[in-house]
């Protein structure tokens, strides 16, 4: 089993910053992507970012790309997403999930283990 608790989310002005982390613990050995996901108010998950463990070789979608770092550290076993520029259109539940799976990191499904969630809302 793995648990993961994300941190860091709240309420931000459009155009400020939040970051957010992501602790994994328990059996991590074999996670190839941690990846961050978000979810806003009746609409479907989607994919924000993942990182790969061991390379560092890291991916986005097009609406964050450019204003959204995702980065590790692997010494503290931690992953962190740094959002600036934020928009009222990224308000949402953000969630870390981690995947043992080599490929389609964009894809929810793809996912095995998924953190609680943590609330970002952006005000304009």
């Amino acid at each position: 089993q793995v648990q993961l608790v994300e941190s860091g989310g709240g309420l931000v002005q459009a155009g400020g910053s939040l970051r957010l982390s992501c602790a994994p613990s328990g059996r991590t050995f074999s996670s190839v992507y941690m990846g961050w996901f978000r979810q806003a108010p009746g609409k479907k998950r989607e994919f924000v970012a993942a990182i790969s463990w061991s390379r560092g070789s890291t991916y986005y979608a097009d609406s964050v790309k450019g204003r959204f770092t995702i980065s590790r550290d692997n010494a503290k076993n931690t992953v962190y997403l740094q959002m600036n520029s934020l928009k009222p259109e990224d308000t949402a539940v953000y969630y870390c999930a981690t995947t043992s799976s080599r490929y389609y990191y964009s894809i929810a499904g793809n996912y095995d283990y998924w953190g609680q969630g943590t609330q970002v809302t952006v005000s304009s």
